[in-house]
C-alpha cells in the first residue's frame, strides 16, 4: 500500500476492483465504512456480486480478464474530458517527457519486439535526452511526441462502445464509475483504489495495477491523504515476506538478485545504480552500493564485501525462469532431485495442481514443513493414486503455530508490528527459525566431515541469532536493522562498533556497517524496538489523518504515506489544505516524515524513480510501456477489436500445453476466489472442526440462467472440466452470477473457491486448481487463475 489502513477513511471515493474486501480484508472495511459515513462513494467492480458489492453505492460487473479494457476507458475519459489535475501531472509525472522516434505502437505490438526471443528491446521506448542525459520535456504537454499526447492516442481506441462490448459492462454503468471516480481529480478531493489477487493473477497482472496507477497519477491521487494504490495482501505478513525477498528476482529490501552478468561486486553495484543528472532527482537507488554492501556484511561479517559477493548464488537466466510455474515445469521434466515445501500447499493452492502432483511424484525426496499434513505432504495417497507407483520419499517437519513464536509482521500498510509469544510450541513442533538453524547445523557438520564446493560460505555464514540455544527473533530483528561494525564518524556524528544504525541514510559502502534489509534500518535502534511501540500520541495535524507515528514503525523511516512530497505543490503548499499530509511551516516540514527532505522545490517527489517523477509511461515493464488489453490465454473470444494481437505476446507459457480458445468443449469462463471460513489452501482451517462445519466442501456458483440451460438445481452435484482436469462440487445457483453480453454473444461466468482439496473432502470437491492453466504474467510469473475456460455438466 502506498497509504495505510486508517487512511482509507480520508477518501472521497473508494474503488474496490480485483478484491472482495468486505469478506477477505474485513479490517480494511472498517475504514471504508468510516469514509462512507463522511460521504464517500464506494464503487465495486467484480464479475460476482459479493458482500463488498452489497455495501457498495455503485456495483458493476465485468468479464474476468478485461480490467485493462475497463481502466483504459477511464484513462480515455480523463484525457478527453480534461479531468486530470494538470499542474500535478506536469510537475510530478513523466507525462511531459518527449519520446524518441523509435517508440511506436501498431497492431497490438510496441516497437522493439523480437518474435524469436519473444521479448521487447526496451531501449526502443527511451526518452529524448539533452546533452546531460536528462529527458527533454514539454511543460505544456502539447508536443505530439510527449508522453501525454502519445498516451491519448494509445487509448483513443478505448471508447465506451468498444469497452462495453469487450467487458460486458453496460455503457451506462461504465459512465457512472468513470464520472464518480474521476471527480476526485481536484485538489480538494481524493480517491483510493483497493485491489488484491483478482488483479494480480492474470497474464497482464502487473499492467492491471499499472493502469490504475496511471489513473491515480493523472488525477493527482498519489502521495495524498485518502489516495494511493493500495494492495490488500493475502495474509498478515505477505508485505513482510516480500520485503524480505520471497521472490526470485530480489534480495531483502528489493535489491536485485545477483546474476552471472555481474561477476564482481563492482559490476553488481554499477549495474544497479541509476544515474540522473537532474539536480532535483534524489533517487534512493543511487545508494545501491551502500545497501548491497551492508547486506553482504550482515551475512558474512568477517569477510570483505567483495569476497562475500563471490559466495552469493547467481542467476544464469532471467529471474522469471526461477518463479513458480517454471520451477514446476522443470520439475515435471526431471530437473530436480528433491524439493523443500515450506508453509505452502502447491498440490492444492498452485495453478495446474495436477501437474504439480505429477511433478512431485518424480522426485527422489520431498520435505514438507507445516502445521498439518495436506495435499502436498500426502499427494502420494490421494484418491486414485497407488502409493507403490510413487518413488518419492516424504519427510514431514512439524512447525508450530504463529501464536507460539515471537517476531514481527509487516501489514499491507508497511507497518511493522511486534508480536510476543503466547503458549510454548506443543509436542515436537518447532518454530521456522529453529528448524532452519537445525538444518544449517547438520549441513555444516556434513561439509566439515565430507567437504564440498559450498563449505567456505556455509562455514562463514552469520548464524548468531540464538539465545540459550534457541532461535531469537529479537536478534534477527536487530541484525535486519543493522550495526556499525567499527567506530566511525559520519559528518559531525560519531558511532561506536556494535551500535545500531539509526537510519538507512547512514549505511556505508566500505564495509563498516551491516544491515539485513536497508528499508527496515531504523526499526530497532538504541531507543529500542520501535516496532513494539503502542503509543497513540500524535500532533493535531497527524491526528486529523490518523497517522499514529508512535504506534509500531513503518518503512521507510516511519513514513506513513509514500511519495507524500507530491501532496504539496513545488512551493510546499498542500494541494488540499483541509487534509495536509506534510506542510512547510516555519522553515521545516511538519506532519508525516517527508519524502526526500530538503526545502520545497529542491527535490522531485518520486524518489524511488531515476527521474524523480511518477511513471504514466513505464519503460521498465516486460510487456509494454502502456497497459494494453490482451485477452486471457483461455478465452471465449478468438479475436478482440483493439488489435490483431489477441493475447499478451510476452506472456509466460510452456511448449505443449494447450489453451482453450473459443473451444465449444469449454464454453464457460471460470474464476476462482476465497471464502471467509477457509484460510489460504485451508491446511489449518480444514483442520478446525467448526470452520469445516461452516464450509464442509467446495461449491460452484452459477447463474440461474446457466442452471436452467443445464437442468441443474441448487444443491445438486456438478462436474467442472477443463483441458487439465475435472472437479466435482455442489452447485450454488444464485443471482450473484449473471450472464454477460460480450461481442454480440452471451458469456456465462462460473465461480469456484480454490481453498478446498481432497483431504477432509467427505464426498466434496478436490482443488479448484486442478482446472487452472500453467500460464503467467511476464513480469512476475504469477499464474492466470482468475480467467480460464471450463465446461459444466450435471453429475
Amino acid at each position: 500500500m502506498t497509504n495505510h489502513w486508517i487512511d482509507l477513511k480520508n477518501s472521497d471515493c473508494v474503488l474496490i476492483m480485483g478484491s472482495n474486501a468486505a469478506e477477505n480484508h474485513p479490517i480494511s472495511f472498517k475504514w471504508v465504512t468510516r469514509a462512507q459515513e463522511r460521504g464517500a462513494t464506494l464503487i465495486h467492480v467484480d464479475p460476482r456480486f459479493t458482500r463488498t458489492s452489497a455495501k457498495a453505492d455503485l456495483y458493476v460487473r465485468l468479464r474476468p480478464g478485461t480490467d485493462i479494457a475497463f481502466l483504459g476507458g477511464m484513462i480515455r475519459h480523463i484525457l478527453n474530458n480534461n479531468l486530470m489535475l494538470k499542474e500535478y501531472v506536469a510537475e510530478y509525472t513523466n507525462a511531459p517527457f518527449l519520446l524518441s522516434e523509435r517508440y511506436a505502437f501498431a497492431d497490438g505490438l510496441f516497437s522493439g519486439f523480437d518474435p524469436k526471443a519473444v521479448s521487447y528491446d526496451k531501449s526502443a521506448w527511451d526518452f529524448v535526452r539533452d546533452e546531460s542525459g536528462v529527458p527533454r520535456r514539454d511543460p505544456e504537454m502539447r508536443d505530439p511526441r510527449c508522453v501525454l499526447q502519445l498516451m491519448k492516442k494509445h487509448y483513443d481506441r478505448y471508447d465506451l462502445d468498444t469497452v462495453s462490448r469487450v467487458t460486458g459492462t453496460p455503457k451506462a454503468d461504465l459512465l457512472k464509475v468513470y464520472d464518480a471516480f474521476c471527480a476526485t481529480g481536484r485538489p480538494d478531493k481524493a480517491g483510493t483504489i483497493m485491489y488484491a489477487m483478482g488483479w494480480c493473477q492474470h497474464t497482464v497482472g502487473v499492467q492491471n495495477i499499472r493502469a490504475m496507477s496511471m489513473i491515480q497519477l493523472l488525477l493527482g491521487n498519489i502521495g495524498v491523504a485518502g489516495g494511493g494504490v493500495n494492495a490488500l495482501r493475502g495474509e498478515s505478513n505477505v508485505q513482510g515476506t516480500t520485503d524480505h525477498a520471497l521472490l526470485a528476482d530480489i534480495l531483502p529490501g528489493y535489491l536485485a538478485t545477483p546474476h552471472v552478468k555481474w561477476p564482481t561486486l563492482a559490476d553488481y553495484v554499477q549495474g544497479n545504480t541509476p544515474v540522473s543528472k537532474d539536480p532535483k532527482s534524489v533517487n534512493w537507488w543511487s545508494n545501491f552500493g551502500k545497501y548491497a554492501t551492508s547486506y553482504l556484511k550482515s551475512l558474512y561479517p568477517k569477510a570483505s564485501p567483495e569476497e562475500a559477493y563471490t559466495w552469493m548464488p547467481k542467476l544464469d537466466e532471467a529471474p522469471l525462469r526461477y518463479t513458480w510455474l517454471p520451477l514446476f515445469e522443470r520439475m515435471s521434466k526431471g530437473g530436480f532431485k528433491g524439493a523443500m515445501v515450506w508453509g505452502q500447499n502447491p498440490c492444492a493452492g498452485g495453478a495446474n495442481a495436477g501437474k504439480n502432483r505429477t511433478a512431485m511424484a518424480g522426485l527422489d525426496w520431498v520435505v514438507v514443513a507445516n502445521l498439518f499434513e495436506n495435499e502436498t505432504s500426502d499427494f502420494w495417497k490421494a484418491p486414485g493414486v497407488d502409493p507403490k507407483s510413487v518413488k518419492t520419499e516424504m519427510f514431514f517437519l512439524p512447525a508450530c503455530a504463529s501464536v507460539e513464536k515471537e517476531g514481527s509482521v509487516s501489514n499491507s500498510g508497511r507497518w511493522m508490528q511486534w508480536r510476543y509469544q503466547g503458549p510454548r510450541p506443543k509436542g515436537k513442533t518447532l518454530s521456522d527459525g529453529d528448524i532452519i538453524l537445525r538444518l544449517a547445523a547438520k549441513l555444516r557438520a556434513l561439509y566439515a566431515k565430507e567437504g564440498g564446493p559450498l563449505r567456505e560460505p556455509l562455514a562463514a555464514l552469520n548464524l548468531d541469532v540464538k539465545t540459550k540455544g534457541v532461535y531469537d527473533a529479537g536478534k534477527v530483528a536487530k541484525l535486519i536493522n543493522g550495526f556499525f561494525l567499527k567506530d566511525v564518524t559520519i559528518g559531525d556524528k560519531s558511532f561506536k562498533a556494535g551500535q545500531q544504525v539509526p537510519s538507512f541514510a547512514l549505511l556505508q559502502a566500505d564495509g563498516s556497517t551491516c544491515s539485513g534489509n536497508w528499508i527496515y534500518c531504523g526499526s530497532w535502534t538504541d531507543a529500542g524496538n520501535l516496532t513494539a511501540r503502542r503509543d497513540q500520541t500524535q500532533t493535531p495535524m497527524q491526528a486529523r489523518l490518523g497517522l499514529f507515528p508512535n504506534w509500531s514503525w513503518a518503512w521507510p523511516v516511519n513514513r506513513r504515506i509514500l511519495y507524500n512530497r507530491a501532496s504539496v505543490d513545488p512551493s510546499g503548499k498542500p494541494w488540499n489544505p483541509n487534509l495536509p499530509v506534510i506542510l512547510w511551516e516555519d522553515g521545516k516540514w511538519v506532519g508525516d516524515v517527508p519524502d526526500g527532505g530538503g526545502k520545497p522545490g529542491e527535490k522531485h517527489p518520486f524518489i524511488m524513480k531515476t527521474e524523480g517523477v511518477g511513471h504514466v509511461f513505464g519503460p521498465g515493464r516486460q510487456d509494454g510501456p502502456f497497459p494494453e488489453h490482451y485477452e486471457p490465454m483461455e478465452s471465449p473470444l478468438d479475436r478482440h477489436p483493439f488489435s490483431p494481437m489477441r493475447t499478451n505476446p510476452t506472456a509466460l507459457t510452456f511448449p505443449g500445453e494447450a489453451q482453450a480458445v473459443r473451444d465449444p468443449r469449454f464454453p464457460y469462463v471460470c474464476t476462482t476466489y476465497r471464502v471467509t471460513e477457509m484460510w489460504q489452501s485451508s491446511s489449518m482451517s480444514r483442520n478446525t472442526a467448526w470452520l469445516r462445519e461452516c464450509q464442509p466442501q467446495g461449491f460452484c456458483e452459477i447463474s440461474e440462467e446457466l442452471a436452467a440451460e443445464q437442468g441443474v438445481k441448487n444443491g445438486e452435484y456438478v462436474v467442472l472440466e477443463s483441458l487439465r482436469g475435472s472437479v466435482r462440487c455442489v452447485a450454488l445457483v444464485t443471482r450473484r452470477m449473471r450472464p454477460l453480453s460480450v461481442m454480440g454473444g452471451t458469456v456465462h461466468v462460473v465461480g469456484i473457491p480454490w481453498q478446498f482439496g481432497w483431504t477432509f473432502r467427505k464426498g466434496g470437491s478436490d482443488s479448484a486448481n486442478l482446472l487452472s492453466p500453467s500460464v503467467g504474467d511476464p513480469n512476475t510469473g504469477i499464474p492466470e487463475t482468475k480467467a480460464f475456460m471450463v465446461n459444466l455438466r450435471k453429475e
